[in-house]
């Protein structure tokens, strides 16, 4: 009877061991494909930002990026005081974390929320391009509600702060076909070029139906939309106005364009 019981012991104390084995190998996995998942969406934010300033193509490789985010220099802007907020750090800071506390953001009065986002955080990361102390790029993060989904992505302005660079959504869920072509090729390189603000600093870029023709006295604020995804082509007009205005980066503008007079 003991060496029976010592073998039930025995068969226990191994099957003990094998779960914590097993729990410790899976918890130990999940923690490394935590790890590699977040990288992989760094990765993808980073190429997405450059592919917007034209510093990566898309069959570039991977390990590039890293190399020409050496130029990119990112900082947290402060959107109520327009002006940067250098006690938070641009590599932990998550806007749309902070987007949903309380305490880092604010909601929108329905009446300005053209963007359809709600809450908007109060701070903001930035992303300098320079070449020396010349600004060459200024990369700002924008969103907005879509038909179906949310649209992440990040507009690329030049050093007059008013021409786009780029445009890039990194992020959306929109109709296959339709809506999701503001993802194309095709119809974000109208976008270089483009004036976003009329001569008195308001955000004046339209996305219009029915095509753009240079004769047109506005054609250089002016992007055809997409044909079949009115909406989806509005909304990309919508967030644009709000984050160039000023509930989002307007003040910050004004203030850099204010500064960047005063040194020439």
């Amino acid at each position: 009877m003991a060496e029976q019981r010592d073998s039930w012991k025995n068969v226990v104390t191994v099957a003990v061991m094998l779960c914590l084995v097993c729990s410790i190998l899976v918890s130990a996995s999940a923690v490394l494909l935590k790890a590699r998942q977040d990288a992989n969406i760094t990765l993808d934010r980073q190429k997405n930002l450059l592919l917007a300033a034209g510093l990566f193509e898309p069959g570039d490789p991977p390990a590039t990026v890293g190399q020409v985010m050496q130029r990119v220099d990112a900082r947290v802007v402060n959107l109520d005081e327009g002006w940067y907020a250098d006690d938070i750090d641009p590599e932990s800071f998550d806007q749309r974390a902070a987007a949903r506390n309380s305490a880092t953001s604010s909601a929108i009065d329905p009446a300005d929320d053209i963007a359809k986002i709600r809450r908007r955080s109060r701070f903001a990361t930035v992303y300098l391009v320079t070449d020396g102390d010349r600004l060459e790029q200024l990369i700002l993060p924008v969103r907005g509600s879509g038909l179906y989904s949310m649209l992440y992505g990040f507009l690329a302005l030049g050093p007059d702060l008013n021409t786009v660079v780029g445009l890039k959504f990194y992020e959306q869920g929109e109709t296959a076909g339709l809506g999701a072509r503001i993802d194309s090729l095709q119809w974000l390189a109208q976008w270089g070029g483009k004036r976003v603000f009329d001569k008195s600093g308001r955000p004046i870029i339209l996305v219009v139906k029915g095509g753009v023709f240079p004769g047109d006295p506005d054609f250089i604020h002016k992007v055809d939309a997409i044909s079949g995804a009115t909406i989806t082509s509005s909304s990309v007009q919508d967030l644009l106005h709000f984050w160039l205005g000023d509930f989002g980066f307007g003040p910050y503008l004004q203030r850099m364009r204010k500064q960047m007079s005063e040194e020439n």
